[in-house]
């Protein structure tokens, strides 16, 4: 499911007295209905009909499923190991071959057009809904309000309610039409609304772009949106690296030309030489010094923008490369116990009591959590890769039992 983080400059009234939040069977019901009201007066601002919003938001009530999903998301609750081995399949590998050579001629006019290798379209249909197979069934609007109406990222999905209201009233998408994932997501490459209403393209000229039966009109709409993030025409995602031996992890996360990684020991999985390339690049060890390295560069920040998680940006370069023959990774990731959200908000809270910052803890390892933990391994002698292992674990446990 994507998360497409666009800023917009939406007149959103300032709801956050207005949030419910989920008690123990439901969100209260007045503060959702008071929620969804102030919904509908900035909808109604920014120029969708009042027959529209009262059509679509009239009778509203929160899910409970979809609080229950966002909680828990893979891309925060897997391993590498487990993403990939989900994702990076023999049979999703097979099918997309098959659909890359099927639709070869349009794949073919979109790289012309937009500069997007077919490969990495066919990819990202992989990874977003198994290649059509399953787009999702649940109502838009009520997965969006019950968001919405969430204290955790209720302003961005407020804005996207609002978008989904605006495809309706525009014409461009059915009420009827208005189903797919729990978090809102439409059709074979899974859009938000704001997205769906931005960047969908018309490609087959029927009058309107229609993201679920002209595969036409998704693909090219995907092509538009990741060229408007940047998409750099020429370039991969990145590539599986080898680190020489007694290699300085200091270096991970640092951003640099990639022959300064060259001179630094660098090399290609099979020890060959990094291509000889003008392009700033930026290593990553996603799973400690256990597992694979990467040097990743601007096209991985642009996969980013569609969904900002790591491991989803890693499958759809690793799938895009296996669908034109690329071997499997050379080094493989570690078989490591995947962390609850729960054990990541403890691990937070034990690297603040220690005085490494890692933030208001969340539950999701992100940079300020990864800095952390790289600065309690360098003071306890651990390899400061910013991975939690077993060994960091055990340690962060007992030194915040002895403090």
């Amino acid at each position: 499911m994507p998360r497409h983080w666009i800023t917009r400059a939406a007149r959103l009234l300032p709801l956050a007295a207005l949030l419910a939040p989920l008690g123990a069977t439901a969100m209260a019901q007045d503060g959702f209905a008071r929620c969804l009201d102030a919904v509908r007066t900035a909808a109604l601002d920014q120029g969708v009909s009042t027959t529209t919003a009262d059509a679509l938001l009239e009778g509203v009530t929160p899910s409970e499923r979809v609080i229950e999903l966002d909680r828990r998301q893979p891309e925060f609750t897997s391993t590498l190991k487990g993403y990939l081995d989900g994702r990076v399949s023999a049979e999703r590998i097979r099918r997309g071959e098959a659909l890359l050579d099927e639709h070869r001629p349009l794949l073919q006019r979109i790289t012309r057009e937009y500069g997007v290798p077919g490969r990495y379209i066919v990819a990202f249909w992989g990874l977003e809904t198994n290649y059509g197979s399953y787009v999702g069934t649940m109502p838009t609007v009520r997965s969006l309000a019950t968001l919405a109406c969430d204290r955790r990222r209720g302003e961005f999905f407020r804005g996207e309610l609002i978008a989904a209201l605006q495809l309706v009233d525009r014409g461009t998408v059915s009420a009827e039409r208005l189903r797919g994932s729990w978090a809102g997501a439409l059709g074979n490459f899974q859009f938000l609304p704001s997205v769906y209403r931005d960047h969908a393209v018309d490609a087959d000229g029927d009058g309107r772009p229609d993201l679920w039966n002209s595969f036409e009109d998704a693909a090219v709409s995907a092509a538009a949106f990741l060229s408007a993030r940047g998409w750099q025409d020429g370039e991969r995602w990145g590539r599986e690296v080898r680190l020489p031996e007694g290699f300085d992890l200091t270096q991970i996360e640092a951003q640099r030309p990639l022959a300064e990684w060259a001179d630094a020991g660098l090399r290609r999985p099979d020890g060959g030489p990094l291509p000889v390339a003008d392009l700033q690049a930026r290593l990553l060890l996603p799973a400690g010094v256990r597992g694979p390295a990467f040097l990743v560069y601007a096209n991985f920040d642009v996969i980013m923008r569609w969904n900002p998680s790591r491991f989803y940006a890693l499958s759809v370069g690793l799938l895009a490369d296996r669908l034109i023959g690329a071997p499997p990774l050379a080094v493989a990731p570690p078989e490591d116990e995947p962390l609850s959200i729960a054990a990541v908000e403890a691990l937070q809270a034990q690297l603040n009591s220690l005085g490494h910052d890692a933030g208001t803890p969340d539950g999701r390892i992100g940079p300020m959590t990864r800095a952390a933990l790289r600065a309690f391994q360098r003071e306890t002698g651990l390899p400061a890769d910013g991975y939690p292992d077993a060994d960091t674990l055990a340690r962060l446990e007992a030194d915040t039992a002895n403090r």
